[in-house]
């Protein structure tokens, strides 16, 4: 085992954006084989190193950066992608590289599409060879097979869950020849437990195959299921490097924050007479892969409502519909009023917030700055953050920087500034800016779809905590959608799990896990919704 060779290794790496070092000597090598582990908060460097090993324009465009990548222990120079993938490396990046208009197939195969002869071919050369169909068709298959996923390959990618690309961009991955190393990027924030479950197992079947996986996680109970070896950065430094069977749960999340994490205490409300101050009749939505088939709840003033449920079984459906996103029918009422369907604009002016769970398609303007995502709705909507000078009507441009400077401390957003690009924040604090947005309306109901969706263990406390904050100080009613159950269990009063397009049952925050899992397996008897 000595003289086994590092499939990776990158030493000393440095790299700074706009004079702001980001990485300040960062080393990693992962083996053969092995699943290694790269945490570290939002913000720590993760996504640089990954960008740098997979030469992303990004790097070359902003000066390059210092240090050594050796593969197989020989050096290579990698400044494009092209490099990247000659070298052997593969990449499911964080966000999604799909194009949406094509089919899953076509993602999948794009510019490695198979050809084959034809009769104009054999006269006219290999520039005429027609696309070879039926191996596209079966090689997508094969990795989609892989997965787990029961979906056609000539499904349009366009209109897909989330959850549902992150398998395509993954399927294409593990289809390339002569891969050596695959990188995930947070492959799972997107997805249910029982679909990191099966992404976890792929992952481990191809290490089987001597592939190495180089693993970005925030939900350390997946690095310490998956993993061999673990390495740990913060600030853009090298913390530690370490076998996964030597370490735990909390001394990873203290080498990642550099301090304890804090767990929220909060009084759940059990008040089973507070007033309904929302009323969800029949609501049927249109959303590709999470469709409602006819929602009927109630939600009481001032408390925390879970939503929970697998993928593709409707709970993401039901905030999308209320805020007018896809094509619904029903009726809601809030507060003794109904508020249109299909209408964004209706469902803002009853101050019902909302945080998508797709930040960077619906959430962000990625080119703007921190400070103008947060006031957009309001300002459009609200007429606020504006100011009269006689018959001419401004931006009021002190009054939006106050509200960044606000939300950017709450939420610990790690950023130079609020004019600061979003694009060039890392996911989570993207997260945060969205849920700054969604509070800048001053809700009096907000809907948060998957709100630490991509986020680190330090900054989802933060994030949960906001949460719990607003409920309990300022009376909000929250409803909260994810994929997580634990999460919800933490913070939730009451979660609804959602099968089939309706609601399977409601159940207290503190119920068994067994009659949450029956619950997400349609078995409804004995149990009613409380």
């Amino acid at each position: 085992m000595e003289n086994i060779k590092p499939v990776l290794e990158m030493i000393d790496i440095k790299k700074s954006y706009y004079g702001n070092q980001v990485l300040k000597g960062v080393s990693l090598k992962v083996m053969p084989g092995e699943i290694h582990a790269l945490c570290g908060e939002n913000g720590a460097g993760k996504s640089t190193l990954m960008n740098i090993l997979f030469g992303m324009p990004v790097i070359a465009n902003t000066g390059s950066y210092e240090g050594t990548i050796k593969i197989n222990s020989e050096e290579k120079h990698i400044t494009t992608p092209r490099d990247a993938l000659k070298a052997g490396i593969g990449m499911v990046h964080q966000e999604f590289m799909l194009i949406p208009g094509f089919t899953i197939e076509e993602n999948v195969k794009l510019n490695r599409e198979p050809l084959k002869d034809n009769p104009i071919s054999k006269v006219l050369g290999n520039s005429m060879k027609s696309l070879d169909h039926e191996k596209i068709r079966k090689d997508t298959q094969a990795a989609l097979d892989q997965l787990g996923m029961d979906i056609s390959p000539d499904e349009k990618v366009e209109g897909l869950p989330v959850g549902y690309m992150q398998f395509v961009e993954i399927a294409r991955e593990i289809d390339k020849d002569g891969v050596q190393l695959l990188v995930f990027d947070e492959p799972t924030a997107v997805l249910t437990e029982s679909e990191a479950d099966r992404l976890i197992q792929a992952m481990k079947a191809l290490s089987e195959k001597g592939i190495a996986i180089l693993f970005i996680t925030h939900r350390l109970d997946e690095v310490m299921n998956a993993s061999q070896h673990i390495t740990v950065i913060r600030d853009g430094q090298f913390v530690k490097y370490m076998a996964t069977k030597d370490t735990n749960v909390t001394e990873i999340a203290q080498l990642m924050v550099g301090r304890e994490i804090e767990v929220i205490e909060r009084t759940k409300n059990n008040d089973s007479v507070n007033e309904i101050v929302m009323q969800i009749n029949d609501l049927h939505v249109d959303m590709p892969g999470e469709s409602t088939k006819g929602i009927n709840l109630e939600i009481r003033k001032g408390e925390i409502l879970g939503i929970g449920g697998l993928a593709g079984q409707g709970k993401i459906g039901i905030a999308n519909g209320i805020m007018g996103l896809y094509p619904a029918k029903g009726k809601i009422v809030f507060e003794g009023k109904e508020v249109k369907l299909n209408s964004p604009k209706s469902a803002i002016d009853a101050q019902i917030g909302f945080v998508s769970e797709d930040r960077r398609g619906v959430g962000l303007l990625l080119d703007e700055s921190i400070a103008l995502n947060m006031v957009v709705p309001s300002i459009q909507n609200q007429k606020r953050f504006l100011k009269k000078i006689g018959p001419i009507t401004l931006v009021d441009n002190p009054a939006i920087e106050e509200n960044a400077n606000k939300y950017i401390k709450e939420l610990d957003i790690r950023c130079v500034g609020p004019s600061q690009s979003v694009k060039r924040l890392s996911g989570g604090n993207q997260q945060k800016v969205c849920i700054a947005k969604a509070l800048t309306s001053n809700p009096k109901i907000i809907f948060v779809s998957e709100p630490t969706r991509g986020i680190d263990i330090g900054a989802k406390r933060l994030v949960l905590d906001t949460l719990v904050k607003l409920n309990e100080k300022y009376g909000m009613t929250v409803v909260i959608t994810s994929s997580e159950l634990a999460e919800l269990r933490s913070i939730c009063d009451r979660i609804a799990i959602v099968t089939e397009g309706k609601i399977a049952g409601i159940l207290p925050a503190d119920e068994s896990d067994t009659k949450f899992g029956l619950l997400m397996s349609g078995i409804t008897d004995g149990m009613e919704a409380q």
